[in-house]
């Protein structure tokens, strides 16, 4: 199963099994695979959609043939398990992999210069026009 890709295939491969492989190490582009993510709005929103669906019978008791209901926890159960598989692919896969894994969060990484008397910043030197 295992065999040399070449570069191309290698990133294809990479993507097709969305970034969560050791593979990905040879490639020097960084993986931004947005799986998890693409799933948990989908997820969301395959969900509100059969809310939506689902108010006609349940609510109104209008269209309350049984194909319909069928189809109306089948959407909720394909929303619920997309929503699901990319919470658990964001919490577990993702994160150190991204481009911003080693990020620091809430730590700051630069502060002004102190420069002049007592460690007290002094204000810039004025620009002043040399005349000819």
């Amino acid at each position: 199963f295992w065999y040399k890709l070449n570069s191309s295939s290698t990133l294809a491969f990479c993507v097709a099994i969305a970034c969560c492989a050791d593979c990905c190490s040879s490639i020097a582009m960084v993986c931004e695979c947005q799986w998890g993510l693409s799933c948990l709005f989908l997820g969301g929103f395959v969900i509100l959609a059969a809310g939506v669906f689902s108010f006609f019978p349940f609510v109104l008791g209008v269209l309350k043939y049984d194909w319909y209901v069928a189809l109306c926890y089948l959407w909720l159960t394909l929303g619920v398990t997309m929503f699901g598989l990319g919470f658990l692919y964001e919490l577990f896969c993702c994160a150190p992999k991204q481009r911003f894994g080693n990020e620091k969060r809430g730590l700051a990484s630069a502060r002004e210069a102190t420069a002049g008397e007592d460690d007290i910043a002094s204000a810039p030197t004025p620009y002043i026009m040399i005349t000819a």
